[in-house]
């Protein structure tokens, strides 16, 4: 019988081993925390509850393949994994919307009367790269705490104890990336207002 106070990481090893009582830990340690993200992101609980299945079959595939890497953690791996499908979602539906043919439909409401601007489409991987490259340019202990804030949506108690510092350090690494990343889009003149 495992028990659950077992780390992250042991449970993932352990699940590996054969232990499938280790996964439903991780799922119910975890359960609350990513399905209140999904439910914020998409506003609709049977939707959500749809993606949070989706999550957590990528999550079993991706072990059993052997493809986790464990240089990251668990959560906000599976936070990370949770955010793309929700915008995979959001993809699809922009593709094959529902459409609604009562009071005032008209038919022709439906066709685009322009394309989609291709110019905004390149300033805005132009600008998500830039962004993504000064991130990866910061100091790890900073990047790691940005990622944690922002992809992984943690409190900077959750932070803390993930990455074995106090509050103040986590706190203070934010303050310092958000700094360095200021001082680095300055420096290079990256206009993050384009689009």
């Amino acid at each position: 019988m495992l028990c659950a106070n077992v780390s992250d990481k042991e449970l993932v090893k352990q699940y590996l081993r054969g232990k499938e009582e280790a996964l439903e830990i991780l799922i119910t340690r975890h359960k609350e925390r990513v399905f209140t993200y999904i439910v914020s992101l998409v506003k609709d609980r049977q939707l959500a509850d749809d993606i949070f299945q989706e999550v957590f079959i990528k999550v079993v595939n991706t072990l059993k393949r052997g493809k986790y890497n464990e240089e990251g953690k668990f959560l906000p791996w599976v936070m990370r994994i949770s955010h793309n499908l929700v915008i995979d979602n959001f993809r699809a539906l922009k593709r094959n919307p529902t459409i609604d043919g009562g009071g005032d439909f008209d038919i022709f409401d439906l066709i685009k009367r322009e394309d989609p601007n291709a110019e905004d489409q390149l300033v805005w991987e132009q600008i998500t790269g830039d962004l993504k490259e000064i991130i990866e340019e910061l100091p790890e202990e900073q990047r790691e705490v940005l990622k944690m804030r922002h992809y992984g949506q943690m409190s900077f108690k959750e932070i803390a104890e993930e990455t074995d510092v106090s509050i103040n350090t986590a706190l203070g690494r934010m303050r310092y990336a958000l700094i360095n990343m200021r001082k680095t889009i300055e420096e290079r003149r990256v206009d993050l207002l384009k689009y």
